[in-house]
């Protein structure tokens, strides 16, 4: 068997002269989880279609790699979707619909309500299986409407913004029952707002931005393909400009936190002896620490560095 369950290669989209997905090319690994990142409007959506089926892309190709075979479209009881914007039936009791869900995906009546009663004990929800789906919170909303998406056991599911509508508490339940269904095989495709979420949950990440991939591997590797790869933390004496250290050749970028302390984002591949030599130069350091920058801070600066870059010719 193949170890890619599914193959995306150079696929292109454009709408109206302008590309909304640009020779976007991955491969998404057999029980991985694989976060798809970028900014508003950066393709993700467009590209989430096509894997669908719901369009076709221009050129490129897309293969998954089934138990039956290599198809270019899966059948809908391989496949597991929680969109973005929510699509359940609101006035219809919750375990109803699940049922009905399940059924749509080749699941037996039985085999479909015992799953769905399962879910909504697992999710605390057992009590309001006869509820409309419209009486719950936005929360317990998305809780039915993940059910939905994974009631099935797909071999691959793509979760569009799962942790949306969730407290704090919600969002780490979420977090163990993704890692679950990794564990038990199922693919897992991810696109989430929640960097810190992302960094704890993703094998392996791509971050899109202007329809083309800027970055994508591990979160580790992903990061030292980053502009930025470490942030210095200095309690220095006094209150010094900041404007000093801007023209430093090995700073990327500089803030003030609210204690004083002066943070600085390196270049990659810049000397950290190198550099605390030319800051003790010009102030007294009293106190250092340096760490690894985190997912978030990759993604803001990967798109702050791409969008300076000037657009293709067709981008214009």
């Amino acid at each position: 068997m193949h170890p890619h369950l599914l193959e995306v290669a150079a696929i292109t989209k454009e709408f109206e002269r302008v590309k909304a997905v640009d020779e976007l090319s991955f491969q998404i690994q057999r029980g991985e989880i694989f976060a798809l990142l970028g900014p508003n409007g950066a393709g993700k959506t467009t590209a989430v279609r096509m894997l669908l089926g719901i369009i076709r892309p221009d050129l490129g190709s897309i293969r998954f790699c089934m138990n039956g075979g290599d198809v270019a479209l899966p059948h809908p009881s391989e496949v597991g979707y929680l969109p973005e914007d929510r699509g359940l039936y609101k006035e219809l009791p919750i375990e109803k619909t699940l049922v009905y869900m399940g059924i749509l995906r080749r699941m037996r009546r039985a085999e479909a309500t015992s799953a769905a009663n399962e879910w909504l004990e697992r999710v605390g929800l057992k009590d309001r299986a006869k509820d409309k789906l419209e009486a719950l919170s936005k929360g317990n909303q998305q809780k039915v409407q993940f059910i939905s998406a994974i009631l099935h056991r797909p071999a691959f599911v793509i979760l569009d913004e799962p942790f949306s509508g969730l407290d704090p508490i919600n969002q780490e339940f979420f977090l163990q029952v993704i890692r679950q269904l990794r564990d038990a095989g199922t693919t897992v495709l991810l696109s989430a707002h929640q960097m810190n979420l992302v960094e704890r949950l993703a094998d392996r990440v791509l971050l899109m931005n202007r329809g083309r991939a800027v970055l994508q591997g591990s979160v580790a590797q992903v990061k030292d393909q980053a502009r930025s790869t470490l942030r210095v933390i200095l309690t220095v004496d006094g209150n010094p400009d900041v404007l000093h250290f801007k023209d430093s050749p090995a700073v990327l970028d500089i803030q003030r936190r609210a204690d004083g302390a002066l943070v600085f984002l390196l270049k990659k591949g810049e000397s950290l002896n190198g550099f605390l030599h030319s800051v003790s130069s010009k102030v007294t350091i009293t106190a250092i620490q340096s760490e690894q920058i985190s997912l978030h801070e990759v993604f803001v600066q990967s798109v702050q560095s791409d969008e300076i870059q000037p657009p293709a010719e067709n981008q214009k």
